[in-house]
Order: structure tokens, then sequence, then C-alpha cells
């Protein structure tokens, strides 16, 4: 349920999508290398992660973020 006043956007937004992207690319190549128990690619995937997390950060700061200059909203 959406509250049209206040409405944050809910991370519909280009730095939403990249950073979650990134981050759900890290989570499955950990899941996988720590399967196959190769623990230096499972730390690497971690610091993939946090890139995620600094790249989402990164592209709001820039105005890609639901209330930036640069977020065109569409309409549902």
């Amino acid at each position: 349920m959406s509250n049209p006043i206040g409405d944050p956007g809910h991370g519909h937004s280009p730095a939403a999508w990249t950073a979650v992207v990134i981050m759900l690319v890290a989570v499955t190549l950990g899941t996988v290398f720590f399967f196959f128990d190769l623990p230096v690619l499972v730390w690497a995937s971690v610091a993939l992660l946090v890139v995620g997390l600094i790249v989402g950060w990164g592209l709001a700061r820039a105005g890609y973020g639901v209330n930036g200059p640069k977020y065109a909203p569409k309409e549902h």
C-alpha cells in the first residue's frame, strides 16, 4: 500500500536499482564461492557488496536518487 503524500519512492530510482543489482550479484557469487570452498573469492564478493553500497550512495548523491534532480519518476 503506498501513500502518495510523503512517499519516498520505495527505491524506484537508477541509484537504487544499480546498487541492488550489484549487491545481488555479489551475494550470488559469494554463495557459489562458499559452496566451492574458495575463501579468497568469498571475501572478494564481500568487497563487491560494499562497492554496490558505495555506488548506490554515490549515484544518489549525484542526483539519481528518488528525490534527485536527474530522476524522472514513471507514472503507474
